[in-house]
């Protein structure tokens, strides 16, 4: 089966280093203001990809939209989105359906010849079976060449198909493994290897759904990243966000689940855990792990500085929303840093809930 060319992922379209994609950002927002447009994600990546001016058709239709419009249709900026900025992932689900497809029909032809030459062999058995129940052959030679022809175009079949079905059980194979690598891009953060802030949201929300009782949301934001991220660079600090993932990947309880949220703030939902104490036992696991983190140099092993990080804790009560339960996690988070960081601070305020 010949293999259509792959298409680049969304995280290849952005080649951007932070400082250009923050500046990127800056020009775009100015464009939503102007425009009263919403700022969500969607709109975000439009005005994003506007700025970067690689696509000059969007940035036609754009101008178009806003001209032509007092306010920016939903429905309009849902399929700019899906043709400018996700269209390499829509045409990678499409070419791995399209192989799904073709190989179903492959294998459905070669049982359908499998099954002829069955009958054909059956057939042949069959008249060759009567032709020796007569009394008299008289052409025994020509009979038993027959059924020795017909076993051999059998056999032949059979391997044919044989050889096929192996062939077919290593592209389902190689299908699985895209579609696995699909589902990581879309839920996966690509630094650190733990659920990005999309798949949390719809993870919390999901837990929040099924029932709150044991539910917990420990929020975590390392201690002066910025100017961390000035005095080193990037590429060090981005190995700091590697290590406090793999942390979380090792530390995490069965049913916990963790998530990068943004830049340096990590979330963690935490089941089957019903007081703050108990959540708090556990971020303490983390907070000390973090803190024993060292960053040298590699050359000379000399220690550079040391890593902290600031926690906060919430327990889900009957009635949360993602919203409520992550403002107080964050209020508690923020509280940490008043009080001089590098510690856990449980939530003290109660949830305002509509009645």
């Amino acid at each position: 089966m010949s293999q259509q060319p792959k298409a680049p992922s969304i995280l290849e379209q952005y080649p951007e280093e932070t400082r250009e994609a923050a500046e990127l950002l800056k020009r775009a927002v100015p464009h939503m203001v102007r425009h009263d447009i919403p700022p969500n994600p969607i709109h975000y990546a439009l005005w994003y990809n506007y700025c970067r001016g690689d696509e000059p058709e969007l940035n036609r239709r754009l101008d178009k939209i806003v001209a032509d419009f007092s306010s920016f249709p939903p429905e309009t900026a849902a399929k700019l989105f899906r043709d400018y900025i996700i269209r390499g992932e829509l045409e990678e689900a499409r070419c791995g359906q399209q192989q799904v497809i073709e190989l179903v029909d492959d294998i459905e032809g070669d049982v359908q010849r499998s099954v002829t030459g069955s009958q054909h062999y059956q057939d042949s058995l069959s008249q060759g079976l009567a032709a020796l129940q007569e009394p008299i052959v008289d052409d025994l030679p020509a009979v038993l060449n027959e059924l020795q022809l017909s076993t051999q175009q059998m056999h032949d079949q059979q391997e044919k198909f044989l050889y096929r079905l192996r062939a077919a059980q290593g592209e389902i194979q190689s299908l699985r493994s895209q579609l696995e690598r699909a589902q990581a891009a879309a839920t996966l953060d690509s630094l650190t290897h733990v659920f990005n802030r999309h798949a949390f949201t719809r993870l919390l929300e999901q837990a929040l759904a099924n029932d709150t009782d044991g539910l917990a949301l420990i929020m975590l934001d390392i201690d002066h990243f910025k100017q961390f991220n000035d005095q080193y660079g990037h590429p060090l600090g981005d190995r700091v966000l590697q290590h406090v993932g793999q942390l979380l990947r090792d530390l995490l309880p069965a049913r916990g689940v963790a998530a990068r949220y943004g830049g340096e703030e990590f979330c963690i939902i935490l089941k089957d855990c019903f007081d703050l104490a108990t959540a708090s036992t556990f971020a303490e696991q983390l907070r000390l792990k973090i803190q024993a983190l060292r960053v040298k140099v590699r050359s000379t092993d000399k220690v550079l500085d040391t890593i902290t990080a600031s926690f906060g804790l919430a327990l889900a009560v009957p009635g949360d929303t993602f919203d409520t339960l992550v403002t107080r996690a964050d209020d508690a988070l923020y509280q940490a840093k008043r009080n001089g960081r590098n510690q856990i601070s449980p939530t003290t305020s109660e949830p305002a809930l509509s009645a």
